[in-house]
Parts: structure tokens; C-alpha cells; sequence
């Protein structure tokens, strides 16, 4: 058994860092390169806040991402219109070319995973990989 448990966790880690490395000619984090996406891709403003319950994260790590983008000119903080204490997050036109150019390389694994499982088999994969999701969620927020 403990030997089925090591084998599944090299699978994991090998798939993980094949997906990541696929990122490594980013200017920025890959963690930064999601929030550049939701900022991009959201049709509602969007907060620190937000962003934080939106990636499962404490809101500590979301202003760090937030201050490194900044300084970099790749989003902008402007006040809240409801909530003077907070901020809504826009980004740049610089933002806004560096997402359409690794689009295509972020969607280009998913491509691949589609065309060959076949989108039965795909769409059980993400299926499986949302529930295990949920579940590590769900312990770390119990403990």
C-alpha cells in the first residue's frame, strides 16, 4: 500500500512540475499570472478580497502579489467607490498584452490533455481533480 502511495505522489509531483514548466519564460509568478488573468477576465470590479476568496488564499498574499505587480506597472490600484477602506484592482495595457501572448501556452497543456484522453476521459480528469481540490481545502481550513 505504502508503495501505491509513493508511486501516486511522484505522479502528482511530475505532472505539477511539467504544467508549471511550461510557464518558466514568464516576466512574472505564475501565482501572479493567474491574478493577471482573473483581473482580465472578470466582468465585475474586482478587490484584494476578492481575489483571495477567489484562490483559496489569505488576503496577505494577494497584497503582495498586488505590490509586486504594481511596482512592475502591471496593475493599478484605484479606492473603492463602496468601501473607502478597500481598493479595486485594474490592470495595464502591459497586463493586458502579456495575457494574450501566454494564453495560448496556458491553454496549449489543457489542449493537449482534451485531444488526447478525449473529452470523456478529460472532462473525468477535471472532475477528479476539482473533488481532490475540495477535498485539501477543506482539511487545511478545519485544521
Amino acid at each position: 500500500m505504502a508503495s501505491q502511495f509513493v508511486t501516486s505522489a511522484e505522479t502528482v509531483a511530475l505532472f505539477c512540475r511539467l504544467n508549471i514548466n511550461t510557464k518558466t519564460t514568464l516576466p512574472i509568478r505564475s501565482s501572479e499570472m493567474g491574478l493577471l488573468i482573473l483581473l482580465t477576465q472578470s466582468k465585475n470590479p474586482v478587490t484584494p478580497a476578492m481575489a483571495a476568496e477567489f484562490f483559496k488564499v489569505k488576503k496577505p498574499m494577494i497584497t503582495s502579489m498586488v505590490t509586486r505587480l504594481s511596482r512592475a506597472g502591471y496593475v493599478v490600484k484605484t479606492p473603492s467607490p463602496d468601501d473607502r477602506r478597500s481598493v479595486i484592482l485594474s490592470v495595464t495595457s502591459q497586463a493586458k498584452a502579456l495575457v494574450a501572448t501566454t494564453e495560448a501556452d496556458y491553454l496549449k497543456t489543457m489542449t493537449l490533455l482534451q485531444e488526447g484522453l478525449g473529452s470523456e476521459k478529460f472532462t473525468a480528469l477535471m472532475s477528479l481533480l476539482g473533488q481532490a481540490n475540495r477535498l485539501i481545502l477543506e482539511d487545511r481550513n478545519d485544521g
